[in-house]
């Protein structure tokens, strides 16, 4: 059930559809443009190519709960 629930979420990914749980939050797909950059290491100006990167943005209930488990650990 989970791998077919997977598969489900990921096909609309690929297909460039957002995919919203409810109270757990948002997965989307972000197309990046060209840019330029440059090597941390070297310092040298360098092309960062144009791709796409899937984004989460957390619903606000579980915002609420990993904040109110934070201060429960906290004291």
């Amino acid at each position: 059930m989970v791998e077919l629930t997977l598969k489900l979420l990921s096909d609309e990914l690929v297909r460039g559809q957002p995919v919203k749980i409810a109270s757990f939050g948002t997965l989307a797909v972000i197309e990046k443009r060209e840019r330029m950059g440059r090597n941390p290491k070297s310092g040298e100006p360098a092309t960062i190519t144009a791709r796409r990167v899937l984004s989460f943005r957390p619903s606000k209930q579980l915002k609420k709960l990993v904040a109110e488990r934070a201060v429960e650990e906290a004291t």
